[in-house]
């Protein structure tokens, strides 16, 4: 392996165009926003240095046997951010990018593609409003002064106000120049006319020294390895990777499935199933994925490259759609008892779910058998409290082997315990080594969590588990109205705050058709208006109301007395 003479970025360009350069299957996806692509291009504008490449030379031979992907063109931030594969059949030798995927994608989108990102304040969703298509473009009226990060040269992916490609575009009193275009002046001649037609001297400067670092200066410098083994391509490209910010140990962990999986594209088959969760509504990464296979099948779940091994990544492939499909089964789940993504506070919690419902093979329609009903509600329960008492807050790996011990008992064995016969909630926490006990300090605390935040669901769910949470048919409800804490005497204003009045402690959960019955309605009178003398003691124990005054001025009595009534029923249900 060793230097080779430097090429421009243009020639790089050119290579990619024509598939000479492509990713091999180890190499992870595009990550980089547009404010870094960006700032690349100004860097190389003032003849900053921007490290060197490496390059693993392929023949047609080898390359049969592997995966190889083209560079993306057209990213758009969630929605195209995908890789596509590449038959190399055809193609006698090129070259396979073991480093510096992140800085060539970033040239060739500047160059030749275009970049989406999502509008501030509009949703999240697959359109132009949204999200719409954005090229690079230089400005070349001024260039910038004491800016915070140094800059000089001023680059943005700028959206058009019309269909029209236009080499110098006009917006916010500023001449754009689109950078991709610098690639159609090869001859001197025409691009001096090009050029002298501006009258401006800092957009003549601009433009030719883009052109000068784009196609006439070799910048580009790179190693290339030629042997045509792929395990040592594979240790160089860990070795290279492995050493800092580029790749965490999961890529290494993905780089090393998607190297070693034979029938199947494991690259196309976890992000396939990445998407399909997001489509549920949850986010989550390759990370929990390869989290949650070795929580399946490996003695030691940690993100360590030698924890997996070729051995692993067979079964990783052999079971992979049972593995698929009950992690699809776990957040079909979750989603019945009323969870969204934003109030799953840790995605680790639903391992041991997963592991429990693959290994008893039950994950098919799991969320909807009646025979599981009570199961669930265990489940539910569980999973509620472990995110309150934030039991994968830290140590989170320690954690899940210690619970994985309750299924088999041995840390050794992958199958679980045959004798399990529901969701092993007690056993769990026992063998948690975590003092998971909570004392009155913790619960008051936790009483006093905001309407809004991510734990007053599980929080209520836990007070009210009686509701239809599957349909979200739930909302959260201030018994004292929200609109009447201005109403509150000066005393209890003072005293209480409005902190205390938005929290667990004035806060119940109410079926959706109830909540919207109450509307603003004074305490008091809602309960009224909802009950007789025969009922009026089972309303108010059903939704944890004290028997007294409920009049807003008595608001320290109530006060009081909710909070014994809740500080009881928290204690007995968290420890």
């Amino acid at each position: 392996m060793a230097f080779q003479t430097p090429i421009t970025i243009a020639a790089a360009i050119e290579k990619i165009d024509t598939n000479q350069f492509l990713l091999p299957a180890i190499q992870r996806e595009f990550v980089w926003t547009h404010s870094k692509i960006e700032w690349l291009f100004d860097s190389i504008m003032r003849n900053y240095p921007i490290s060197s490449f490496l390059f693993w030379e392929v023949e047609e031979k080898i390359s049969k046997g592997y995966r190889f992907y083209k560079f993306i063109n057209e990213y758009r931030e969630r929605y195209k951010t995908h890789n596509q594969e590449i038959s190399t059949n055809g193609i006698s030798s090129f070259s396979a990018v073991l480093d510096g995927q992140q800085r060539l994608t970033s040239l060739y989108l500047g160059l030749k593609g275009s970049f989406g990102y999502k509008e501030y304040k509009r949703k999240w969703e697959d359109t132009e409003r949204s999200i719409p298509t954005r090229h690079l473009y230089l400005n070349i009226t001024s260039e910038l002064k004491d800016e915070e990060d140094g800059r000089i040269y001023e680059f943005k992916f700028l959206e058009q106000d019309d269909t029209e490609e236009q080499v110098v575009y006009k917006k916010n009193d500023k001449e754009w120049f689109k950078v991709g275009e610098i690639l159609n002046y090869t001859k001197d001649e025409e691009f001096d006319g090009f050029v002298e037609e501006f009258e401006s001297s800092f957009s003549r400067k601009a433009i030719r020294q883009l052109r000068r670092t784009v196609t006439e200066k070799p910048i580009i410098n790179y190693f290339l390895e030629k042997d045509q083994s792929l395990d040592k391509a594979l240790n160089i490209f860990i070795r290279i990777n492995s050493g800092g910010e580029p790749l965490n140990f999961s890529d290494l962990l993905m780089s090393i499935a998607v190297a070693n999986w034979t029938k199947k594209d494991a690259r196309k088959e976890i992000h396939r199933l990445v998407d399909s969760v997001q489509n549920k509504g949850f986010s989550v990464s390759k990370d929990l994925v390869l989290k949650i296979f070795l929580f399946l099948y490996s003695k030691d779940i940690k993100f360590r490259v030698t924890n997996f091994s070729k051995e692993n990544a067979k079964d990783f492939e052999t079971e992979w759609e049972k593995i698929r499909d009950a992690i699809l089964s776990v957040f079909d789940l979750i989603k019945t008892f009323g969870f969204t993504d934003y109030t799953l506070t840790s995605k680790n919690a639903i391992i041991p779910i997963v592991y429990y419902i693959y290994h008893k093979d039950i994950y098919r329609d799991y969320s909807t058998k009646t025979e599981f009903k009570q199961d669930r509600e265990i489940i539910k329960k569980w999973l509620h409290i472990v995110l309150i008492k934030k039991i994968f807050g830290s140590q989170a790996d320690t954690v899940l082997s210690q619970i994985r011990r309750t299924f088999t008992d041995n840390v050794l064995e992958v199958k679980i315990n045959a004798e399990i016969t529901n969701f092993p909630i007690d056993t769990i926490f026992k063998h948690i080594r975590k003092d998971t006990s909570v004392g009155e300090e913790f619960i008051e605390e936790l009483l006093y969590t905001q309407k809004d935040t991510q734990y007053a669901f599980s929080i209520l769910s836990l007070l009210y588990p009686n509701l239809d949470y599957k349909n979200n048919n739930f909302h959260k409800d201030h018994l004292h109205p929200a609109t009447d804490f201005e109403e509150l005497t000066d005393e209890d204003i003072e005293k209480y705050g409005w902190e205390t009045y938005n929290s667990i402690y004035n806060l119940q959960m109410l079926d959706a058709n109830e909540n919207m019955s109450k509307n603003d309605m004074n305490l008091i009178d809602w309960v009224d208006k909802e009950t007789n003398v025969e009922n009026k003691a089972q309303f108010l124990s059903s939704h944890l109301i004290p028997e007294i005054d409920l009049n807003l001025n008595n608001f320290s009595e109530f006060y009081d007395e909710r909070k014994e009534i809740l500080m009881e029923k928290m204690k007995l249900i968290l420890n």
